[in-house]
C-alpha cells in the first residue's frame, strides 16, 4: 500500500500480504483446535495481559506465522503511524476535517496535548472540575428545585452515545453507586419511555440531565419537551429551570433553550458520540458514583490506551484483538460476533458494544469515497453468560454458521456469594472448552448414547472464542475494556481503509423522519414524495387516528 498522507492506497485486498493471509487461511480450515492443542505451551503462549486484563486468544484458528502474517498486514497498513496521529490530534476523521481526540479526555491531570495552540487536557480536566463539584454539591443537598426542595433522582436524557455509555456504566457499577441518589434514562421518543422513566418520582426532587452534542437531536428534544411539561403541571409553575442541567457540544443551542450557563456541561467536536461516555456525557455516571470513582474509571481508560500506544503486538491487546477479528471476518468466514459478558451488571455492554462497532465501521467505502474492496464490520450481538446458553448457544454449538465469540469474566466475585461465582465462571470456562473441542460421534458411542441420537448430539466444535479476564468489575477495568474495544474498532477499520469516526448513514433516515412527521401533523400526505407502500402505509395510520 502506499504511504499514510497518499490520497489514492491500493486496495488492501490488492496486496500480496493479503493474497499470502487468504492462502494461508486456506490451510488454516483444515486444522482442528485438538491438533493446535496438541502444543502443551499453547495456552500460555497465546494470551496477553494490559491494564491487569487477560487477553486469552489461544482458541483462535492461528498459529504463530498467522500472527506474523497479521503484523505484516498491520505494517503495510500503517497501523503504528495512524495510531500516533489518533493520538496527537491530527484530522484523521477526513470526512468532517476534524480530530477524533477522546483519548484526550482521560489524560491525567497536569498531562498537555496542544491543538491548534490550545492545551486541550486542561480544557477537559476544567470540565471534570466542573461536573466534580456540582456532584458534590448534589450529593450534599445544595442542588434544589423550584420548591427548594433538594434533587434525589436523576433522569439522564439522550440517545445513541448520550444514552448507551451512561446506562451501561451506571448499571454496571451498581456496588459504587451512592444509595441517596436514584438515577433512569430516557432514550426512546415513544410515550411509553417517558413514562416508565418518570414513574414513581417526585416531581420536587427531581432533576433532568439533557445530553446530546449538537442539542438539536429530534428524540431528545422532544423528551426534554415531555420532561418540562411534566415538570410545570406538577408542580404547578412555568419557570423549572432549576430542574435541567444541559451536556453538549453546542453552547449556544443550549442557551437558546434557556439554560443557564453554569449548569452547562460542555465537551467538543472532536468528540464521538459513541466515544464520549468519558466526558461530560457521564455526568448521569457521576451523580451515581462520585468524583473519584469516575476518575478511576478515567484512569483505567488511560491504561489501555498506553498499552495500546506503547506496547509491541505480543502485549498489545487491542491491536491482538482488532487484527484477530480481521482474521476471523475476512479471512475465516465468521461474520458475526458474539459479546458474552459472564456478569449481570454488564447486560447492557453487548448494545453499547453494537454503537461502537457497527456505527464506527459499518462503512461501505474508503477514505477516498470508493468503494471497499472487502467486507467490513462484523454483525456484533450478544447477552449475559448463562441467560444466553438457555437461548442461542444451540446455534453456537450446531449451527450451520461459525460464530466468533468473546467472553468476558471477572476474577473477583460479582456478589456477595461466591459459590455463585464459582457457578458463573465454570460456565464461562465450559462453555469455550466445548466451543473449540466438541463431541464427536466416537466420545459419543463410548458414552452409550444409543446410535439414533448421536448425529443430533455430535459438537463439531472448532469455533473460535476469546477470553477476557479482568481482576474485577470496578470502574478503573470497566474503562480499560471499554477502551480496548474502541482501539480494536479503529485497528479494524485502518485495515479496511476506512473513516471509523463519522456516521453518515444515519442521517438519511432522520431527514424522511422529520419530513414524514411534518404529514402525519399535518394530515396531509405528499403522495408525489414517497413510493406507494409508504403512502398507503400512512393512509392506514392517519385512518386509524380519526
Amino acid at each position: 500500500m502506499s504511504d499514510v498522507n497518499s490520497n489514492e492506497p491500493t486496495p488492501v485486498s490488492q496486496t500480496a500480504i493479503w493474497k499470502e493471509l487468504q492462502a494461508h487461511a486456506q490451510a488454516m480450515s483444515q486444522v482442528t483446535f485438538s491438533t493446535l492443542f496438541r502444543d502443551a505451551q499453547r495456552g500460555s503462549q497465546f494470551r496477553a495481559e494490559g491494564a491487569s486484563i487477560v487477553f486469552d486468544y489461544s482458541r483462535q484458528h492461528l498459529t504463530q506465522h498467522t500472527l506474523r502474517l497479521l503484523e505484516e498486514l498491520a505494517q503495510e497498513c500503517f497501523i503504528s503511524q495512524q495510531r500516533d496521529a489518533l493520538f496527537s490530534g491530527a484530522p484523521i476523521n477526513r470526512s468532517e476535517n476534524r480530530p477524533a481526540l477522546h483519548t484526550a479526555l482521560r489524560m491525567p491531570q497536569g498531562d498537555s496535548l496542544f491543538v491548534d495552540g490550545k492545551n486541550i487536557v486542561a480544557d477537559v480536566q476544567a470540565v471534570l472540575q466542573h461536573m466534580g463539584d456540582f456532584v458534590e454539591a448534589l450529593w450534599r443537598g445544595a442542588i434544589c428545585g423550584s420548591t427548594g426542595s433538594p434533587l434525589r433522582n436523576v433522569v439522564n436524557i439522550g440517545i445513541g452515545g448520550s444514552y448507551l455509555g451512561p446506562e451501561l456504566l451506571y448499571q454496571a457499577m451498581r456496588r459504587y453507586r451512592n444509595p441517596q441518589i436514584r438515577v433512569r434514562f430516557l432514550a426512546n421518543v415513544d410515550g411509553a419511555a417517558f413514562a416508565d422513566a418518570i414513574d414513581g418520582l417526585d416531581p420536587t426532587e427531581t432533576l433532568f440531565i439533557v445530553s446530546s452534542k449538537t442539542f438539536t437531536t429530534g428524540e431528545t428534544i422532544e423528551n426534554f419537551k415531555k420532561a418540562q411539561s411534566w415538570l410545570r403541571s406538577s408542580l404547578g409553575v412555568e419557570d423549572v429551570s432549576a430542574h435541567f442541567v444541559a451536556v453538549t457540544a453546542n453552547l449556544n443551542e443550549a442557551l437558546q433553550h434557556e439554560f443557564v450557563p453554569d449548569r452547562i456541561f460542555a465537551f467538543w467536536d472532536w468528540v464521538g458520540g459513541r466515544y464520549s461516555v468519558s466526558s461530560a456525557i457521564g455526568l448521569s455516571v457521576m451523580a451515581a458514583i462520585g468524583s473519584q470513582h469516575f476518575r478511576d474509571f478515567l484512569h483505567g481508560f488511560h491504561r489501555m490506551d498506553e498499552n495500546f500506544r506503547t506496547a509491541s503486538l505480543s502485549e498489545n491487546l487491542p491491536l491482538l484483538h482488532g487484527l484477530i477479528a480481521v482474521w476471523n471476518n475476512n479471512f475465516l468466514g465468521n461474520e458475526t460476533l458474539a459479546v458474552l459478558p459472564y456478569a449481570h451488571d454488564l447486560r447492557r455492554f453487548p448494545a453499547y458494544l453494537q454503537q461502537l462497532f457497527m456505527e464506527s465501521n459499518g462503512k461501505r467505502v474508503d477514505q477516498n469515497g470508493h468503494p471497499v474492496s472487502t467486507d467490513t464490520c462484523p454483525i456484533l450481538w450478544g447477552e449475559p453468560g448463562t441467560c444466553g446458553q438457555h437461548s442461542f448457544f444451540q446455534l453456537l454449538h450446531q449451527g450451520t454458521r461459525s460464530v466468533a465469540s468473546d467472553f468476558i469474566g471477572f476474577l473477583d466475585p460479582l456478589d456477595a456469594d461466591p459459590q455463585s461465582h464459582d457457578y458463573l465462571m465454570a460456565s464461562l470456562f465450559a462453555q469455550c472448552e466445548a466451543l473449540a473441542f466438541g463431541k464427536d460421534a466416537d466420545a459419543l458411542a463410548a458414552e452409550g448414547v444409543p446410535a439414533e441420537q448421536i448425529p443430533h448430539r455430535v459438537c463439531p466444535g472448532n469455533r473460535p472464542a476469546n477470553i477476557l479476564l479482568a481482576p474485577a468489575l470496578s470502574p478503573e477495568y470497566l474503562g480499560a475494556l471499554i477502551a480496548l474495544y474502541e482501539h480494536s474498532v479503529f485497528v479494524q477499520g485502518i485495515i479496511w481503509g476506512i473513516n471509523s469516526f463519522d456516521q453518515w448513514g444515519v442521517e438519511l433516515g432522520k431527514q424522511l423522519a422529520h419530513r414524514s412527521l411534518t404529514e402525519l401533523s399535518t394530515r396531509s400526505i405528499d403522495r408525489q414524495a414517497h413510493d406507494s407502500a409508504t403512502v398507503a402505509d400512512m393512509e392506514l395510520y392517519l385512518q386509524h387516528r380519526k
